[in-house]
């Protein structure tokens, strides 16, 4: 026979009748109850057990219950757990505080046990309706994660592309996307792309890119065929708002030839064997906005052993300091300097942490690929 989970209850009051009263009245229900007298002690409670529902008084010493409220907010893993006061004022401006700050109820003193249950029950009910809604639908952005993830080619499905990656999506459904072909014995296709938004619609777009990605890259298409091609196709296809920025690289490693297409997207950083790290200056407007689009194609003579690093905007841009790409890139040069020695299949994780020291964390989606030739 299957157990099912204890329900928990917090009970905190500074009265220690009313405290064993409700003590006893929720035991006899089967609720497992801990208790306490004043709001610190409460939230120690909150943090060792997680309960799943908090009763709880408004004027207590230490701390007041509204104190109590407001930190358990401001917490991710406690922000969640329904909270009814107890309290002998019945004033509306009480009432409303308590509502702004977080709790879900109001029970005003002297209580009867009765209606104390009966409300419990209620909150409970849509406290577990709530948690069921975002465990489902937790599961179907997994899965959309998941299906994501299967898409994108690793370094170890194609070693003859030479490419390391680092990919990291800020939530489930993810905006930026990469991608590598291999067209021939000697040419590969390289591409990053950023789609705009981050909501579920994101996802299926992603797919579409990396279906006419692979439908026009080939030996008849230039690069900038190919991202013509795809524009006018997006430009059917995309919802209303929606777009891309883009970079996209050809290699040939039998003539050690690259050819870059920037589409709105950050620029790609070069790093040639023999000389200074430096930005391929070339621009683009981003794909899907307008049917006559401009994009920028450059072709480089290469060496053996020149290194590429292709990224989406959120390795630089930080929300929190306001910053953007743009005023961001001059972070890039000395650090990739630095990967020279690097083997390739770490450079990118490795450019990624040391942007991290720099900055604070990402809070966008992020995408780095580095290619040597």
């Amino acid at each position: 026979m299957i157990a099912t989970k204890e329900i928990t209850i917090l009970v905190v009051d500074d009265t220690p009748i009313n405290l064993k009263l409700l003590q006893i009245s929720l035991q006899r229900e089967g609720y497992s109850v801990i208790s306490a007298s004043n709001g610190l002690d409460a939230r120690i409670l909150v943090d060792k057990y997680h309960p799943d529902l908090i009763l709880m008084d408004i004027i207590m010493p230490k701390e007041s219950g509204f104190e109590v409220i407001e930190k358990l907010q401001h917490n991710p893993k406690t922000n969640s757990i329904p909270v009814i006061f107890l309290t002998g004022n019945d004033d509306v401006a009480t009432k409303i505080k308590g509502f702004e700050l977080g709790a879900v109820d109001y029970i005003i003193k002297p209580f009867n046990t009765t209606e104390v249950l009966a409300r419990i029950r209620t909150h409970l009910k849509l406290s577990l309706a709530t948690q069921a809604l975002v465990k489902t639908q937790t599961e179907k952005l997994k899965q959309i994660h998941d299906a994501q993830s299967a898409m994108l080619v690793k370094p170890v499905d194609l070693p003859q592309a030479n490419f390391g990656i680092f990919y990291a999506s800020l939530l489930e459904a993810g905006g930026d996307f990469y991608d590598v072909l291999q067209v021939s014995e000697n040419i590969f296709i390289y591409m990053v792309a950023d789609v705009s938004g981050h909501d579920i619609g994101t996802s299926f777009i992603t797919a579409s890119v990396k279906a006419l990605l692979q439908q026009n890259s080939s030996l008849i298409y230039s690069p900038l065929d190919s991202m013509n091609m795809m524009n006018s196709v997006l430009m059917e296809i995309l919802p209303e708002g929606k777009y891309l920025t883009a970079a996209y690289a050809r290699l040939n490693r039998q003539t050690l030839v690259m050819s870059i297409v920037n589409a709105g997207h950050p620029p790609v950083l070069y790093l040639p064997v023999d000389g200074a790290a430096q930005f391929v200056p070339i621009h683009g407007t981003p794909v899907g906005i307008l049917e006559d689009a401009f994009f920028e194609a450059c072709d480089l003579k290469v060496k053996k052993g020149d290194r590429f690093f292709i990224y989406s905007d959120g390795l630089l841009e930080r929300g929190k300091s306001r910053k953007v790409w743009t005023s961001m890139t001059h972070e890039l040069l000395p650090l990739a300097e630095k990967m020279r020695e690097t083997p390739i299949l770490e450079a990118a994780d490795q450019l990624n942490a040391k942007v991290n020291i720099l900055n604070d964390n990402p809070d966008d989606d992020v995408v780095i690929m580095s290619i040597e030739v």
